[in-house]
């Protein structure tokens, strides 16, 4: 029996609720078996982030190495990267091991806390997100990458439609932010322009809900489900992760990744 492998490339969360931890969790859950190579040790917890102590880039190439070199994936996704030279490094790696991955440009932590380095936000842009199959920004970070404010439904349409054009790839930009009763993110791929509302959960359990919602659609691009529908799938997924979320700690609480499990 062939299972499928999934690949995260992102920081790691003391507290389990994001990071490598919350991607782990979302592999396992979705049935695909998971590796990772961590950029980044954070010291945090449901309220804020203590410290950062970034991984050598080099050594982010040697945990890359070893995995795909061996392991191998079926599908990626990046997470933090924090620095310039780990965006790069990391560059250069799914160069030299082609295989699809999505970037969730992670900039700046739910406590508020910056995660991507100024300088690491136009290297980004250069090289990484061109390659990408799909790059999942909140409004926040499609803003960043795009240079719009966005301040109602219709700009995230547009902005999407813009970082799409200017990257080659294909932009879930997630609506999360905006203020309303439903949830609106928007996919933009080629020809492609499509909507996906869901209803608005008041509950400050959401830390994470960023990774998990891309760790779902890697998973499903690992096993070999188109992009359209991975999409699809993984909003279901984080819908009820974040329906039936729980309290951790004392700030923002956790998404429950094992809901269908109960």
């Amino acid at each position: 029996m062939k299972i499928p492998r999934a690949l995260t490339v992102a920081g790691s969360d003391s507290g389990g609720g994001a990071g490598v931890q919350a991607d782990l969790k979302t592999f396992t859950a979705m049935s695909v078996f998971g590796s990772s190579v961590i950029t980044a040790l954070t010291a945090q917890n449901s309220y804020e982030v203590r410290g950062i102590w970034e991984v050598s880039p080099d050594f982010v190439k040697l945990q890359m190495d070893a995995v795909l070199q061996d392991i191998g994936c079926d599908a990626a996704k990046t997470g933090m990267l924090y620095s310039a030279e780990i965006v790069r490094t990391v560059h250069k790696e799914f160069t030299e091991f082609p295989v699809p991955y999505v970037v969730d440009p992670v900039m700046i932590s739910k406590s508020g806390k910056r995660l991507l380095l100024l300088e690491a936000i136009e290297e980004m842009k250069s090289g990484l997100l061109a390659d990408a199959c799909l790059i999942t920004p909140n409004i926040p970070e499609a803003e960043e990458l795009s240079g719009i404010r966005i301040t109602e439904e219709s700009e995230i349409d547009a902005v999407a439609e813009k970082l799409a054009g200017e990257f080659g790839c294909a932009v879930l930009l997630k609506g999360g932010h905006s203020r309303g009763k439903e949830s609106v993110d928007m996919l933009r791929m080629g020809n492609i322009s499509k909507r996906y509302s869901s209803p608005r959960f008041i509950t400050d359990n959401t830390h994470g809900t960023g990774d998990t919602l891309s760790a779902a659609i890697t998973a499903g691009l690992a096993k070999g489900v188109n992009l359209v529908d991975s999409i699809e799938h993984a909003k279901e997924f984080i819908e009820g992760a974040i329906k039936n979320s729980f309290p951790a700690g004392k700030g923002f609480g956790s998404l429950n990744h094992f809901w269908q499990h109960y």
